[in-house]
């Protein structure tokens, strides 16, 4: 199972570490509203530049110890989680140009509802009754928000925006059993290496040039994306994952802010509620779940965010 993070007792210092995070996750919604404005491009570009930028801005630093750090006996495992975590992004993508931008943060970032459940049937974890009641709330509050009809399958956005949350639980499982054996460094390298090569075909097949803006909203995306990487790391040198997980939750406020000041998005009181729900259960579920599955809440957002710093 993923240990909590070993922090020298003189590096913490949990208000910075709350900051950082915050800081991270204000990346995330930024990148995410670049992914709503770059509505008029494929998601296949979308994806690649995401992890293709990524992959620059952090090879040099994962290697610079050598290639040491690329060794390991688990790659078909790091196949999983790259091939599941992309899947999770790119039907965020998806998902986030036809719907708003907070609902489908918030729904893409249910991951915490689902990871007991995938680790129940994967490892066969049992469940507490607690967690079960933590994510009975969490699945109310993901009804309220999709409000279930038929016009529901004709367009079906929502779904589409929980789904991506499905595929990263399974991700963050899939980084849960890694950690037993690799390092964060060689974890994240391989994450962002298999993803920008298996976008790259799709980044060609769908390619269309940029016009105006639209180069600025690809590389917003990479950058925000690194950038909120970047913090998340620094966060991990100042506190646990377990004490800063729920302040992931950060990124459905940024979300809704940025959605109400550019789109002009509202929200009615059924999906405020909602939203409440699904933040407070996925809150207990990583309380009640236990610091394992916090710290891997803490990487789910972007599936990857792995120290960097050598105290894992």
């Amino acid at each position: 199972m993923m240990n909590e993070p070993n922090l020298a007792q003189n590096t913490r210092n949990l208000p910075k570490g709350i900051f950082l995070i915050v800081v991270a996750f204000l990346c995330v919604a930024i990148m995410s509203a670049f992914g709503k404005a770059a509505a008029g491009l494929p998601t296949g570009p979308l994806v690649f530049f995401q992890n293709g930028i990524s992959l620059l801005l952090f090879a040099p630093f994962i290697l610079r110890h050598g290639s040491k750090e690329l060794r390991t006996t688990r790659f078909g495992l790091h196949v999983v989680r790259a091939l599941t975590g992309l899947l999770s992004q790119a039907l965020f993508f998806i998902a986030v140009k036809k719907i708003a931008l907070v609902d489908a943060v918030l729904l893409a970032n249910a991951a915490p509802l689902f990871i007991p459940i995938v680790a129940l049937v994967w490892m066969r974890t049992s469940i507490r009754p607690a967690v079960i009641a933590s994510l009975l709330i969490g699945f109310v509050g993901v009804i309220l928000i999709l409000k279930p009809s038929a016009e529901l399958l004709k367009d079906p956005a929502a779904l589409i925006a929980i789904s991506a949350a499905a595929f990263s639980a399974v991700a963050l499982v899939s980084v849960n059993t890694l950690s037993s054996t690799d390092k964060s460094d060689t974890i994240l390298f391989y994450y962002f290496l298999i993803s920008t090569v298996a976008t790259l075909p799709f980044a060609c097949m769908q390619w269309q040039n940029p016009q105006g803006d639209q180069w600025m909203y690809l590389l917003g995306i990479g950058l925000f994306m690194a950038l909120s990487q970047l913090f998340i790391i620094l966060a991990y040198t100042h506190a646990t994952a377990s004490q800063i997980a729920p302040f992931n939750y950060s990124v459905v406020i940024f979300s809704g802010i940025i959605g109400w000041m550019v789109w002009n998005t509202s929200l009615d009181l059924t999906a405020l509620f909602g939203i409440v729900l699904v933040c407070a259960g996925g809150i207990a579920s990583i309380v009640f779940t236990g610091k394992t599955q916090a710290h891997a809440f803490t990487l789910s957002h972007s599936h990857h965010a792995q120290k960097l710093n050598g105290t894992s």
